[in-house]
């Protein structure tokens, strides 16, 4: 089910996105950006590449969680997930974030 894609302003004021399954979990978050254009690229970076498997990578935090990540073409990490208490956790989270991301809306709330 598709998701949202929701654009806010971080207390820095700068811009960053999460992306929010169809159930209404975000399923990832954004770095921040200085201008609202570049979270949009980030966002349509996010729907290029999140059906490939190959673009996430999953680490084990220093607290036993696994962490996943979705690298664009340039390897510049574009989405980060929630820790997950397994790792199979996190690799059906990268399929939790394609599902979402696949026809997601764009809300802004800036």
């Amino acid at each position: 089910m598709a998701g949202k894609f929701v654009i806010k302003t971080a207390k820095n004021g700068e811009t960053f996105f999460s992306l929010i399954a169809g159930n209404g979990e975000n399923v990832g978050k954004s770095e921040t950006y200085k201008a609202k254009a570049s979270a949009k690229n980030g966002i349509a970076s996010v729907q290029k590449n999140a059906g490939d498997m190959n673009k996430y990578v999953i680490k084990e935090g220093a607290n036993g969680k696994f962490y996943l990540s979705l690298k664009a073409g340039n390897g510049e990490i574009i989405l980060t997930g929630q820790g997950y208490s397994s790792e199979s956790g996190a690799e059906k989270g990268r399929e939790a974030i394609a599902r979402a991301a696949d026809g997601a809306d764009i809300v802004d709330e800036t």
